[in-house]
């Protein structure tokens, strides 16, 4: 099977990080300049002196991003240009996002059973009654509603003891804090309970992964699942301020937006590896624009922090023989080389709290029980579940950085295999495997994380990092310095999940592409016959996908010619049950 350039990888746009100069100016300015006003995320090194000329141009910001030393402002081109003559800056466009949603398929009128705490072997840990105390996991989604269970008094207002356990909602979108959410949604509601809900099903199994972790909002997303870069950049923002007051030690991202340049220049992403900086688990989904490669969106594409895809039981909860990783989990590597997602956990026809007037529902009240449950699939299901098991990782041990929770998950992961004992998925699809509760709790590995990597450096742009992947002459992708068993065939097709066992995976090659990195200046070096081929995907064709200027270092993204430069960033688009 010939895998075009377009199937190998999404077309990065043009419009990515804007750093101003004269040649922008004139080379995107209409001859017929006009006063519109486009809003913009604008950073400097500088931030007094950034507010100082603002107030000379007599503009007032929308947002004030300290955490990257930025402002959301609305200018127009001229003002733009002004500012630029004052000051050094870095500006990007205030982009759209949207939040990782998933499909419901199959009708339910009867209250659904849990059945993902079995799963991943969480069960175990609430037996040996660790809950997920004493930890708050924050939302960045559209909201978060104080739903009640079918059990008296249970849901995600309340532990499994009747006590309080809500911090309330923080509006990014308005700047300001109450304790109702005016979740019109139902995407956060849903992905929090599945995290967090201390309700029971019918034989008396609670739903949620750690059901006494207290929960706090942050809606940066509207009815429909969007947002601006702004309005979430504001909202780790505020995370970051009330970390240390609330216990906020786990920050769920459950939404994906197109990858406009590298990880380090993007805005939200530097405010994402802040927050990682500062000591708050970051638990992103992969997105749901699988399972091609290259399809990691943004923020999951910080190689710091752990990004989740989705597998799921087949419908067969008891069999675990024919779990698979879901055909629309999105894959790696990324732009960088880095391998992504980490982790897969359960994220197929997942069942959880939310309202029956929200849009979701009303979009699709042909899967919502009748009552207060909703079965719905993606990887922000997955994501949610991640974050649910952090939080009884670091309710078992309060002192793990978020360097150690990330490197335990993988070190405890089960790796998908055949029969043959070979991967049943590439690590680009599946990472370190499916997550495991028992064995991340029993895990004491150390420094396998992250480890080549420093992300004090790369947020101030002294070093930046790339990953161990690669692609060979056949199109096929691989991690470098390992063997066949680390080559993503894609000509091969898929695993129809009829024979995979899935274990911890004790190899010693499992190791190495889990802290590896490098920064090397070339990304991808494939050796062609001219060096200024950095990436060559289509060998019939002789398309050139990128090329390096080296004198400049400068990369070319290749124009997206699927309009991908006004695509939002959001909660992750539907996708059909699985």
């Amino acid at each position: 099977m010939n895998i075009s350039v377009k199937n190998i990888i999404k077309p990065l746009s043009l419009l990515g990080l804007i750093s101003v100069t004269v040649w922008l100016i004139h080379t995107t300015i209409n001859k017929n300049v006009d006063a519109q006003k486009q809003s913009y995320i604008i950073s400097s090194n500088n931030y007094q002196l950034l507010q100082t000329e603002l107030a000379t141009l007599n503009v007032q910001p929308t947002h004030q991003l300290a955490i990257i030393n930025a402002v959301a402002v609305s200018l127009n081109i001229e003002q733009l240009a002004q500012l630029h003559a004052q000051l050094d800056i870095q500006v990007t466009e205030n982009y759209k996002v949207e939040i990782s949603g998933g499909k419901a398929w199959g009708k339910r009128k009867w209250q659904p059973k849990s059945v993902v705490n079995d799963l991943i072997e969480a069960s175990a840990a609430h037996s040996a009654y660790n809950f997920g105390d004493g930890v708050t996991i924050g939302f960045l989604d559209t909201g978060l509603d104080q739903l009640q269970g079918t059990s008296s008094g249970l849901g995600l207002s309340t532990d499994l003891f009747g006590k309080d356990k809500f911090w309330g909602t923080y509006d990014a979108i308005n700047n300001n804090i109450s304790n109702y959410s005016n979740e019109e949604s139902g995407h956060g509601t849903h992905v929090a309970s599945i995290a967090g809900n201390a309700d029971y099903d019918v034989y008396g199994k609670v739903y949620g992964v750690a059901p006494n972790a207290a929960l706090v909002g942050i809606k940066a997303f509207d009815a429909e699942g969007k947002a601006t870069y702004a309005d979430v950049i504001r909202g780790i923002d505020w995370a970051l301020q009330v970390k240390d007051q609330i216990n906020l030690r786990v920050l769920n991202m459950s939404f994906s937006g197109p990858v406009r340049s590298f990880y380090w220049e993007d805005p939200l992403n530097q405010a994402v590896m802040k927050a990682w900086q500062a000591g708050i688990v970051v638990v992103a989904s992969a997105g749901n624009s699988g399972p091609d490669p290259m399809t990691i969106g943004v923020p999951g594409n910080v190689p710091y922090i752990i990004t989740v895809g989705a597998m799921t039981d087949n419908y067969t909860a008891d069999y675990a023989a024919d779990d698979k990783v879901a055909s629309f989990s999105a894959a790696g590597p990324t732009v960088e080389g880095f391998v992504k997602p980490e982790i897969v956990a359960p994220g197929g026809h997942l069942s959880g709290l939310m309202a029956f007037d929200t849009q979701i529902v009303q979009e699709h009240p042909e899967f919502h029980d009748g009552g207060r449950y909703f079965e719905m699939s993606g990887t922000s299901q997955a994501a949610g579940v991640v974050s649910g098991v952090v939080a009884l990782m670091l309710t078992q041990d309060p002192t793990l950085t978020p360097d150690e929770v990330k490197c335990r998950l993988m070190d405890s992961a089960h790796t998908a295999f055949d029969n043959n004992g070979e991967l049943a998925y590439s690590v680009f699809q599946q990472g370190s495997g499916v997550v495991n509760v028992v064995d991340a709790l029993a895990s004491n590995a150390s420094a396998c994380a992250n480890q080549a990597l420093d992300i004090a450096q790369d947020i101030a742009g002294n070093e930046h990092y790339s990953g161990p992947a690669n692609i060979n002459s056949d199109g096929n992708f691989y991690i470098e310095g390992l063997g066949e068993d680390y080559v993503w065939k894609l000509n091969e097709g898929t695993v129809d999940g009829s024979a995979v066992l899935w274990k911890v995976n004790y190899g010693s090659d499992n190791q190495y592409w889990k802290n590896t990195a490098s920064t090397d200046a070339v990304l991808w070096k494939v050796d062609f016959e001219t060096d200024a081929v950095l990436w060559k995907v289509n060998l019939e064709s002789d398309a050139v996908l990128w090329k390096v200027n080296f004198e400049t270092d400068a990369v070319l993204w290749k124009v997206n010619l699927d309009g991908i430069d006004h695509a939002t960033i959001g909660v992750n688009q539907w996708v059909e049950q699985q």
